[in-house]
């Protein structure tokens, strides 16, 4: 059996795609007075707001300055903070992370702003299921490089062969791949099964209501 979990947030626990997409919209249109398109920031969820704010400028043939980043997180995440009441849990997830108490270490790995993660877990009150998280704050290099597993790895004392990690997105299969991690996609995010199966994730769920498959390969 694996001896870690290691989750990602956006789209693999919470269902915060709506929230994500609105808060990127109206922190450029606010700041920088242009609009981006709903696909443009879905189709890069989970690689880091400051990585994808410098995507949305250079594409507009704006500046990406590290102030105009720095003012353009800012206020996403007070944006996205305001909207946490719009934030829920995806039907299942609760029930996964109580399955795994006691059986197996677990972390959270995400690679958005500590403040809106510390918000949203207090919130739903699942703090206590995670005995490490890691938030972009903590890392360099963002998904598909491996730096946010390997370093939640290490927090837990656990080897990257040893732990498993439940994610969404091309960007977060492909980061676990290249910690050595073995790698559960589910179907909650924006990518499809064609796509995520091109990562070569061990298993591939609908939603985590199959939580029987899950808990299959984590604990076999």
């Amino acid at each position: 059996m694996y001896h870690a979990v290691l989750f990602d947030w956006d789209g693999t626990l919470a269902d915060t795609r709506r929230v994500i997409v609105n808060t990127f919209q109206k922190a450029v249109l606010e700041i920088i007075g242009i609009d981006v398109s709903a696909e443009f920031i879905e189709r890069r969820i989970g690689t880091g707001a400051a990585q994808t704010f410098k995507e949305i400028l250079q594409s507009a043939n704006k500046p990406a300055t590290d102030t105009i980043v720095k003012r353009l997180l800012s206020k996403k995440i007070e944006f996205e903070i305001s909207m946490s009441d719009n934030v829920k849990l995806f039907p299942g997830a609760r029930q996964l992370l109580e399955a795994l108490q006691g059986k197996v270490r677990t972390a959270l790995a995400s690679m958005n702003n500590c403040l809106v993660i510390e918000e949203l877990l207090d919130k739903m009150n699942i703090r206590d299921c995670f005995e490490v998280i890691l938030t972009v704050e903590e890392v360099t290099k963002f998904k598909p490089d491996p730096e946010i597993f390997l370093k939640s790895a290490t927090k837990l004392s656990i080897r990257p062969e040893d732990c498993v990690v439940i994610e969404d997105s091309i960007f977060g299969v492909q980061a676990a791949r290249n910690a050595g991690m073995e790698c559960i996609a589910v179907l909650t995010g924006v990518y499809g099964r064609k796509e995520l199966e091109t990562a070569s994730p061990a298993l591939i769920v609908q939603s985590l209501t199959e939580k029987n498959k899950i808990l299959n390969l984590i604990l076999r």
